[in-house]
Formats: structure tokens, sequence, C-alpha cells
């Protein structure tokens, strides 16, 4: 039961991306600057005075506490919730001995060795991540350049907010991530400060007004040029009005030939006689 639950959470954090993992806490505090030391053959730095497992590789912080893997930015957080599936190759491999809080179950594994990681996260993982442990030493890559202009941040100067932290980054780091899994997760944090402008609630009320107000109707006009069959279904046949001729051209009326008034009275007169 316990291996399946541990399938499911690596299931669910392996498909979240990078932005829909949330930053909490890990019960760990760094009020200054950490003293930072080169693991040897590894482009991996740790923090011999720090009492967790903390790291630095590719430009980020690590932090392994409680079984889970964290990652940041800045040295005292916020943390981001890595899954079994997105630890970079290279903070895999740190050996035993650079773990500083080590949990129980490392002690009996090799101090020079990197931790079973396919012992704790089953076979499936491993499956998926075959060879992680075999690499040529030496070839390894170079570390990242520290991020030493966070020296100045301590205390009540250390910056909380993630678009505060991400923008003295921008302006004082120049270093761009080679891991894919650091570079993913770099370039999604780096997304919404460029894409998405920041919009005040009484501008999105303006915008929903502009939307809602009635807007006066405009008269349509006619086109330019109709199609003459197009007219002729638009126009209603008009009845045809039958005109006079023009007075010129009018027939004249013959005088009435038959008798008249006073031929009639002349009749009834010869009848008297």
């Amino acid at each position: 039961m316990r291996y399946l639950v541990l399938v499911m959470w690596m299931l669910c954090c392996s498909a979240l991306p990078a932005s829909a993992q949330v930053s909490v806490s890990i019960g760990i505090n760094v009020p200054l600057y950490p003293n930072l030391v080169r693991v040897p053959g590894y482009p991996v730095y740790y923090a011999p005075q720090v009492d967790s497992n903390f790291f630095f590789y590719d430009g980020m912080y690590w932090v392994y506490q409680d079984d889970n893997w964290y990652a940041s930015d800045w040295y005292d957080g916020p943390w981001g919730l890595i899954g079994p599936e997105s630890v970079p190759l290279f903070v895999l491999r740190i050996p035993v001995r650079y773990y500083r809080a080590p949990p129980a179950y490392f002690r009996d594994w090799r101090r020079e060795a990197p931790p079973r990681w396919g012992d704790r996260w089953g076979r499936d993982w491993e499956q998926r991540r075959s060879g992680w442990d075999r690499w040529n030493h030496r070839t390894a890559p170079a570390p990242a350049p520290l991020p030493v202009y966070q020296r100045q941040y301590s205390g009540d100067r250390y910056p909380r907010q993630v678009e505060q932290q991400q923008t003295l980054r921008n302006q004082n780091y120049r270093y761009q991530p080679r891991a894919p899994e650091v570079r993913q997760r770099h370039e999604v944090q780096q997304a919404p400060a460029q894409q998405v402008p920041h919009r005040t609630p009484q501008a999105d009320d303006a915008s929903q007004d502009r939307t809602h107000k009635p807007q006066p109707a405009q008269r349509s006009r006619p086109p330019a040029n109709p199609a003459p069959a197009a007219q002729h279904e638009q126009r209603a046949p008009e009845p045809r009005v039958k005109e006079s001729p023009p007075a010129a051209e009018r027939p004249r009326e013959e005088p009435h030939r038959g008798k008249g008034p006073a031929q009639d009275h002349n009749k009834g007169g010869d009848r008297g006689r």
C-alpha cells in the first residue's frame, strides 16, 4: 500500500508544470548568505555550515528535506517542491558524505557513492531514469558562477516576493541554466513577468463597463455598386400608370350630330297646329 501511494505521488508531481508547483515552508532558516564549497569533481556546491542537505547547482539552490527535493533561486526560499522525475542528474549524483543531515536510511550506503534513489523511489522510477548514476567524471561540466550579489540581502532586506527576486536576479545574474530540468523551470518563471501585463481591479471594471455600455446604432450604407439581380429582388414592382397623351396630340371631340332642343321644340309646335 505504501508503494502504491508513493507511485501515485510521483506521477502527480511529475505531471505538474513548474509554474503549478506552489511554494512551501520546509522548516529551515538560512539568515545569511551561506558559505558554499564545491564538491570535488562535481559541478555542485554544498554548504558545510548549514545544518541541512543544502546544495547549489546550475544557478539554483537545492535542499533535500523530509524525503523530498526542493529548489529556489534564492538561498532562503521560498522553496518549490520538485518531483523525483524532475531532479537534475548531477543533484542525484551528489555523494552521501556531502549530506549534512542525512536520513537514517543513508547510513548503510557508501559515503563516496550517491544515494540509492532506485531503492527509495521504486523500480519504475529507476527504469525511466536509467543510467542516472553512470557518467564520465572527466567530462563533468564547469559549475555555474555563484550568485554572490545575494550577500547584501539579508534580514529585513531579504526579498520575500518572487517578483522582486526575479527582478534582482535579472539585473545581477546573467547565467543561463544548462540542465533541461532547470532550464524549463527558469523559462516558466520568467514567462509571466514578460508576457502577462499587470491589471488592477479598476482597469478590469472599466473594461467591463466599456464592454456592456450600449453603443449608438450606426446607419448602414447601401453598397456602392449593387448587382442588378440583387436590385431586382429587393425592389418591389411598381404599378404601371397610364400616361395621358400631350394636349397637342389629343383627338378633337366632334360635335353631337343628333337633334338639338330647338328641333324638338319645333316638332312640338307642329303637333299643336
